[in-house]
């Protein structure tokens, strides 16, 4: 897929505790943070933004690693050059130590600064509070965030962190026992939904990472487990991405439908709560 010029999304940064990022955004209405998976904000999780912003939302992107509007798809972008990238913004991701690849039961550092972006973004946008996806490596930052009341709608799209590398590792994520706690307590005492996406045969994403989930959070987590055979057969990678590479973008498809479960998410818990307390008394 060509590279995105990023036309049509606003550009500008954000600035908490010395930490200065570049930020994307595009439409209006209650904001639903959007966090890139490994290399990057690619052209497929700009199409996912849009999708988001033609909700009516205001889809968010910082800009953690990579080069925004970059493709990645080793067919159409060159598999060398697209391998060079991905061992780039990964190779960065791994000596950062803002991210958490392999200890368990630990929040990755970052999470405190998109925790800040969302509640500047509440205040800037309006409505109930925010919604986050996040996606592959930044996929358990999503939950991390939900500590903070004003996170309503957070969705883990195949989390990867940390990496499977061991049976602990597999059956957990990477959140602080203090934070899946307080989640955990939200999930029980205000309705909080939290909403995971994965392919049945991403190593990255084992099921033992969703049953961990499910007898952390019970019915408050909605699980969506698709078939691999639901992938999108054109991309050259093996399913894992499902509402971005791996999306077949086609009604009756299952990975559209995980698509719309996601949508669906932030209209009840953003617009429509959004309309119930704009509207007037009496």
């Amino acid at each position: 897929m060509a590279d995105h010029d990023l036309t049509g999304f606003d550009r500008s940064t954000f600035t908490h505790d010395g930490t200065t990022r570049r930020i994307l955004r595009r439409g209006t209405g209650p904001a639903v943070i959007v966090i890139a998976e490994i290399p990057g904000i690619t052209p497929k999780v700009l199409e996912f933004a849009e999708r988001v912003a033609a909700i009516g939302c205001t889809a968010v992107l910082p800009v953690l690693f990579g080069t925004p509007g970059r493709g990645a798809d080793p067919v159409a972008d060159g598999r060398l050059k697209v391998g060079r990238y991905l061992a780039s913004s990964m190779g960065k991701v791994c000596v950062s130590r803002e991210f958490t690849v392999l200890a368990t039961g630990k929040s990755s550092a970052v999470v405190t600064w998109l925790r800040a972006l969302a509640a500047h973004e509440h205040q800037r946008c309006g409505g109930p509070g925010v919604g986050a996806v996040g996606m592959c490596l930044t996929g358990g930052f999503a939950l991390a965030m939900a500590t903070d009341e004003r996170l309503l709608a957070p969705v883990l799209s195949q989390p990867s962190l940390p990496l499977p590398l061991t049976r602990s590792r597999a059956a957990g994520i990477d959140i602080s026992p203090e934070d899946l706690a307080a989640v955990r307590g939200r999930c029980e005492r205000d309705g909080l939904q939290v909403m995971g996406l994965r392919f049945r045969g991403d190593r990255l994403v084992p099921g033992d990472r969703f049953a961990f989930l499910r007898r952390e959070l019970g019915e408050a987590f909605l699980a969506v487990e698709l078939d691999d055979s639901a992938a999108n057969p054109d991309s050259a990678m093996p399913p894992h991405s499902v509402l971005t590479e791996h999306l077949v973008d086609e009604p009756g498809q299952p990975t559209r439908a995980a698509l719309d479960d996601v949508l669906d998410l932030f209209r009840t818990r953003l617009l429509e709560q959004h309309r119930d307390t704009d509207a007037p008394a009496g």
